[in-house]
């Protein structure tokens, strides 16, 4: 691409980072842009720092251009590869950096980075600077600087390349297509003169070139083969391929008795990692390195009963600890199943020695990936993820085998866990080295990705196969260089660099029969034809060479691997090559088998989504059902929000830990700042395409050139009609407008606000007398169907229509209908409790309060899960009495008189007389506590809620005098008095139901805690106690202090909250435990302390009096129907709740 660069270099050219992001050049590249005026920047093999340049806090903006005072020089800033092979291999970027130095007409100035000295050439990133804004001696100087660094390359290149330079003998140990693929790559380093396969296949015994089989090993891989050979050729590097030798101590040897070689492969000790699968999940465990849940057993017996106590659904894998090439794990599906894998591993010996300690570990879920990284006992750097096919026929089935195909990268590895993986990665490689058994060579990391996030499955201690003939191919970088930088601990002082925008796919050729018995000694045709194929390459496995003629000798036995520039064409490439090939039997029969769908998955790959959103997020949830339900080929991958407390994080949140779900401040940020933060989350998580869901920002300039093709959003009209409104203005413009039809427009976003190009339209009728709320109602549920249409414009999926909504406004009339009489019994002085208007009126001074001297107190909440119970049991009358009872009880305990009430109904379809058993609940409480049912909302929302589910909230509004608000003067030595519950209330009802599930009971079955209740359903039921009137007569006569609703979190929780600083309460006087609470208590085993944090444990309000008021507020509390009042305990100095009493 330099032609390319040569034409794009406007502003700033940055070319050779690779993976390198130094300080320096990020904070030069920033200040060019921000105190220099530079527009853009563009990197060429730079792509970790355009990465960099997205993130804080190296986030580059252009400069308004009035304070620049002149355009500034062009900038090209280029890094000094540190490695003579990197040099020669991209010689056009130094022709480049020459050429511009030398032109005499060119006024871009040229900075050069050092990686060795970790530093820019000429005096650092200030010289720079001023040569961009026109410093002609700085400019002078850094180019004087510059061409001498590139003549001190040209010299170092001529004194270590050339016929007369020695150049490295180095011995590949192995005999499969890994082995074949580690050769090739080697032998395209300069430095390296001859690759040695020791013993080698029929593929690199005729490479040629530099690549050869040893002589006279007669086909043997052992340590002593080894070393001979490399005393006898000389060899400066040995590359172990199998894990093999590396077991049985080939690095240790070679140390011992040749020093100065060098060995890429752990010893020994490290190569325990995968030699013992017992040690590699205690080490896992003891770093907290995610991985399954596991116990390791030498004693069949321990192991069996193990297996024996686990609960039948909870499935296991069983794996012999020690090498058992590569058959050693078995996947069991059933309780059965597990104990015939521990026995088959344990007492049948099916593995031998490799099964004298047995892991048993949990069963995991999730995509799995091949992670392999190079090792310098000190670090670690990742390479690109690859999956591989280890079944032997299409759609995953047959038996396993070493492997049928794979590809890289991965297109399930996104960049943010690519990073995650790395960083398991390196903490291996620390704690190894510091156990003093430091790990050299390539780390294979067997990835699962689960839904909690990356969890290690097993190490390896070699490169896979066959991911290395997706792997290798992709490195840009010399393995040579890389290998040797390993051997000798200074792996960071080289750029592994990989290929952009490139991907790698193998397909295996196996011998017909394979995994079980197959025939051998077939000849091979059409090699040379498929090798010529472009960029496809065959590397050799299970093959020899007989007499001129390459003949199959194992199972697995040729490995195409085709090139791209995506996973579609490189697939392409390799099954191209596959169809020239053939194995040929004695009958002239083909007696080759491959697979036909390698990455298929991965081709068809979920479209991955990004959200911003501001608000709900409604309009996402028919995307995320689509997704969820196969409809759409597509994922959520992230979800962010400008808004900390916007809903739509929540359904971010419920997808799961492996969605990013993320609040962005933007606070102190420019809104392009503000927009390079929320790319730089979605790129982490590997978003591809972007939809905005009641986004409420306008989107700067860079981030829509950035997403441009990729960001669409939905806006409430016909686009291009009221463009720019947002929400209940847009539907008024359209009744303003006098428009028979309306409806929601998906369009790509553009830096034009609602001007980018249409997608899609939904449209619907306007009727005579709409409003804007009206409008709304119609329009917002085409929102999702219309979105899922636009994304199938990038994936396969099935249309929602407005149609199949299932909304239904007749029965909401009907509805309203049945309710209005139960409301209207609420009216009360201050309002008259109708329906239908689009507000509830109160009027305080019909209520008799002065407004000058009168505090207005909110509350609102909900029933929780006690909802599902009503559900389960068809029983809907009392939980309106609950939800009232949960607003006005908190009311009270300010000292507020309640004076109306509003409630809100959710359902995902509306069942018209299960909603008006609610609402005449709502307003039987509302009568009880002497409050107006003012209003309420029914919304009826198909995607949002199951068959059968409804929610509920409810909002209450109380008055109370400005001298009357509690709680006040609450002091030590105030009596606290109880007032009993009518039951649970509300509040527990998640351990409720699990309780009942643990003792097999379900709402219909006889109440067991108390017969004269009926079942369990209508005990349960029971409404909250509301305690308005008992509470009232007290409160107008000034007897109370303060009061404590005790819900959630109990007595212990709850009365704290109306007690000043250094005031505690003792209880000397809890009554004992109804029996329903008693029941409770013997089914979960919870001890007292716990119950009181748990339930209400039959006192629903507490009561703080003084001492002298006692008597008189009692006799009131009769008065107004309190039949039971407990002498509960006293306030005293100190904090928190002590219990002097037991629960009996």
């Amino acid at each position: 691409n330099i032609d390319a660069i040569k034409n794009i270099m406007s502003k700033a050219s940055v070319l050779g980072f690779g993976a390198r992001t130094p300080t320096e050049v990020l904070e030069l590249l920033k200040k060019a842009v921000t105190d220099c005026g530079i527009e853009t920047v563009e990197t060429n093999r730079s792509q970790s720092i355009s990465l960099a340049l997205n993130n804080a806090p190296y986030r580059i903006f252009p400069k308004n251009e009035s304070q620049a005072d002149k355009p500034p020089s062009d900038l090209l800033l280029y890094c000094l590869p540190p490695t003579v092979t990197e040099y020669l291999g991209f010689s056009a970027e130094a022709s480049l950096v020459r050429s511009t130095l030398l032109d005499s007409s060119n006024n871009t100035v040229v900075a050069i980075y050092d990686p060795k000295t970790s530093s820019l050439i000429g005096d650092g990133t200030e010289k720079v600077l001023a040569a961009i804004s026109g410093d002609g001696k700085s400019q002078s100087d850094l180019a004087g600087a510059s061409l001498v660094a590139l003549s001190g390359l040209d010299q170092l290149a001529a004194s270590q390349i050339g016929p007369s330079k020695r150049q490295d003998v180095v011995i590949v140990v192995g005999s499969g297509g890994r082995e074949h693929a580690l050769a090739v790559a080697l032998a395209r380093s300069p430095l390296v003169a001859q690759v040695v396969c020791c013993p080698g296949n029929g593929g690199t015994a005729v490479e040629g070139g530099k690549i050869s089989n040893a002589e006279g090993v007669n086909g043997k891989q052992d340590n002593a083969t080894v070393i001979g050979l490399v005393k006898r050729i000389d060899a400066k590097m040995v590359v172990v391929g199998p894990e093999a030798p590396l077991v049985d101590g080939l690095v240790d040897e070679l140390a011992v008795q040749c020093p100065e070689v060098k060995a890429f492969g752990p010893s020994k000790a490290a190569a325990e990692l995968e030699a013992s699968k017992a040690f590699t999940k205690d080490f896992l465990q003891e770093h907290n390195i995610p991985t399954a849940k596991y116990r390791n057993f030498t004693d069949v017996a321990e192991a069996l009963a193990y297996v024996e106590s686990l609960d039948d659904d909870d499935r296991q894998v069983v794996k012999a600890s020690g090498l058992a090439a590569g058959k050693g794990v078995l996947l069991p599906t059933s309780k059965e199943e597990t104990i015939a894998a521990v026995k088959e591993i344990m007492s049948d010996k099916a593995f031998g020695a490799a099964g004298d300690t047995c892991v048993i570990e949990s069963f995991m879920t999730g995509p799995e990936a091949s992670c392999l990284a190079f090792c310098d006992g000190k670090t670690a750097v990742l390479m690109p993820a690859a999956q591989d096919h280890k079944r032997a026929l299409d759609n995953d089935e047959g038996l396993n085998t070493g492997g049928m195909g794979a590809y890289s990268p991965a297109p399930c590895v996104t960049p943010d866990l690519q990073k995650e993986i790395e960083a398991m990665c390196i903490k291996t490689v620390q704690k190894m080295a510091e156990r003093g058994t430091p790990y050299v060579g390539c780390l294979y990391a067997g990835m699962m990705l689960t839904p909690n996030g990356p969890s290690m499955l097993e190490y390896n201690c070699r490169f896979g196969d066959p991911e290395t003939q997706v792997v290798l191919p992709l490195l840009e970088s010399d393995l040579y260089e890389v290998m040797t930088a390993c051997c000798d601990g200074n792996l960071e002082s080289v750029d592994v660099r990989f290929k952009e925008n490139t991907s790698a796919a193998t397909v295996v050729c196996a011998a017909k029969g394979y995994p079980e018995a197959y025939p051998k000694g077939m000849a091979i045709n059409g090699l040379d034809d498929a090798n010529a194929v472009e960029n496809v390459k065959v590397y050799h496995a299970g093959t020899k060479l007989d007499d001129s003629v390459t003949r199959c000798s194992g199972g697995r036995v040729l490995a195409v691997t085709g090139m791209g520039s995506n996973l579609k064409t490189a697939l392409q490439s390799a099954y191209q090559g596959l169809d020239k090939l053939d194995f040929i039997g004695d009958n002239n029969e083909s007696l080759m088998h491959y697979r036909t769908d390698i990455a298929k998955g991965a081709i068809g790959k979920k479209l991955r989504i990004g959200v911003l959103g501001s608000t709900r997020g409604t309009a996402l949830i028919p995307v995320i059902e689509a997704c969820a339900s196969g409809k759409l080929n597509a994922e959520i991958v992230a979800v962010v929000s400008n808004k900390s407390a916007a809903p739509i994080l929540d359904k971010g949140r419920a997808l799961g830990v492996t969605v990013t779900t993320k609040f962005i401040s933007s606070k102190g940020l420019s809104r392009a700042q503000y927009d390079a933060e929320c790319t730089a989350t979605l790129l982490g998580a590997g978003a591809e395409l972007v939809l905005l869901v009641g986004y409420m920002r306008i989107l700067s300039k860079p981030f829509t050139d950035f997403w441009a093709g990729r960001c669409i959003n939905v806006h409430p009209s016909l686009l291009p009609k009221h463009a720019g409104g947002m929400d209940l203005a847009v539907h008024q413009a359209v009744i303003d407008a006098g428009e028979d039809e309306t409806g929601c427009t998906i369009h790509q976003v553009t830096e034009a606000v609602d001007g980018g190009p249409i997608v899609i339209q939904k449209k619907v009728k306007v009727e005579q007398g709409e409003t804007a709320e009206s409008l709304k109602a119609k329009v917002q549920p085409l929102e999702g169907p219309a979105f899922i249409e636009a994304v199938e414009m990038f994936c396969r999926g099935e249309v929602i229509s407005y149609a199949d909504a299932g909304v239904s406004i007749d029965a909401g009339n009907e509805l309203v209908d049945l309710i209005k009489p139960a409301c209207k019994a609420t009216i009360r002085a201050g309002c008259d409790a109708d329906l239908g208007g689009f507000g509830g009126l109160f009027d305080l001074a019909a209520a008799g309060y002065d407004s000058s001297n009168t505090v207005l107190i909110g509350a609102t909440d909900g029933v929780g899960t006690k909802l599902r119970i009503a559900q389960k049991y068809g029983k809907h009358d009392f939980v309106g009495i609950d939800l009232v009872a949960m607003c006005v009880n908190d009311l009270i305990v300010a000292g507020g008189e309640p004076l109306f009430f509003l409630d809100y109904y959710a359902t995902g379809h509306l069942e018209v007389n299960e909603a008006a058993a609610v609402v005449k609940g709502i307003a039987e409480g509302c009568r009880q506590a002497g409050c107006g049912l003012i209003g309420g909302e029914t919304a009826e929302m198909p995607s949002m809620y199951a068959p059968g589910d409804y929610d509920l909230a409810g909002f209450s509004v109380g008055a109370v005098h400005r001298d009357r608000i509690l709680p006040k003067n609450v002091s030590a030595g105030d009596v606290l008095l109880g007032l009993p519950s009518s039951g649970i209330h509300s509040n527990g009802f998640s351990l409720v139901r699990r309780l009942l599930d643990k003792e097999n009971l379900d709402y219909s079955s006889p109440c067991p805690w108390d017969s004269s209740a009926g079942t369990v359903g209508d005990s349960l039921l029971t409404p909250t106690k509301i305690y308005v009137k008992g509470c009232l007569p007290l409160l107008k006569e000034g007897y109370l202090n303060g009061l404590a609703h005790i819900t959630g979190g109990g007595l212990l929780e709850n009365l704290p909250r109306s007690l000043p600083d250094g005031v505690g309460a003792d209880i000397t006087g809890h009554p004992a435990l109804p029996s329903v609470f008693k029941w409770m208590q013997t089914a979960s085993g919870l001890d007292d302390h716990e119950m009181l944090r748990t339930f209400n444990c039959g006192i629903g309000m507490v009561l703080i009096v003084k001492k002298e008021s006692v008597d008189a507020t009692k006799e009131l509390l009769q008065n107004s129907g309190e039949g039971v009042v407990y002498d509960l305990g006293v306030l005293v100095e100190g904090s928190g709740v002590n219990m002097k009493s037991q629960l009996a």
